[in-house]
């Protein structure tokens, strides 16, 4: 198989990891309640934070940002273009935040945004990681730090990954497409804090 005949099989293993969801494994385990179902229903680290605190929180972090690298890690392998390495990579992104096995109600794909980015453009995945914990840390608001970081992505990617720009412009479209009911909620002043 050529490298582009390897894309369609692995937009599906980025789909398929995509679709864990961190969150409802580690609340499983741990034995505490669904984050779909209390705080603001949104299966990612902010909602596990807020209900069940840092322990729990860093654990949904880590499975959701490391869960779809092996489809990445099998694209950069394969030598696949970095449009087709942002492919893979947009399709982890929306099996987190569409995965059909949970009705597609998923998270707002911003720790598996991180985990990609961190995989295709680690400089870039860095600088909006610092930013957004100095902005979680002063505002005290993840959605205020994950919009930041988002919109910020493009603009670093310009210096820092040129080949992945269009990649990054399309990760970070998905991520403020998945927040636009807590940019309704920040223009109201209703937002909830960490």
């Amino acid at each position: 198989m050529t490298s582009v005949e390897w894309l369609l099989p692995l937009l599906g293993l980025g789909y398929l990891s995509g679709s864990w969801l961190g969150a409802l494994s580690v609340c499983r385990m741990a034995g505490v309640e669904d984050p779909r179902l209390a705080g603001s229903c949104n299966p990612g680290f902010s909602n596990v934070l807020r209900l069940h605190g840092r322990r729990l929180a860093l654990a949904t972090l880590l499975l959701d940002a490391t869960k779809g690298m092996p489809a990445l890690w099998l694209a950069l392998w394969l030598g696949l273009a970095p449009w087709a390495q942002g492919m893979v990579g947009l399709a982890v992104l929306l099996g987190h935040s569409y995965p059909l096995w949970h009705r597609f109600r998923g998270g707002k794909a911003v720790a598996s945004a991180f985990g990609v980015m961190l995989v295709l453009t680690p400089w870039v995945a860095l600088c909006c990681a610092l930013l957004w914990a100095v902005l979680a840390w002063r505002v005290r608001t993840a959605a205020v730090a994950s919009l930041a970081s988002a919109g910020l992505a493009p603009l670093v990617s310009v210096w820092l990954a040129p080949d992945y720009v269009i990649v990054v412009v399309a990760f970070t479209a998905l991520v403020l497409a998945r927040h636009m009911l807590n940019i309704r909620r920040l223009g109201r002043g209703d937002e909830q804090g960490l």
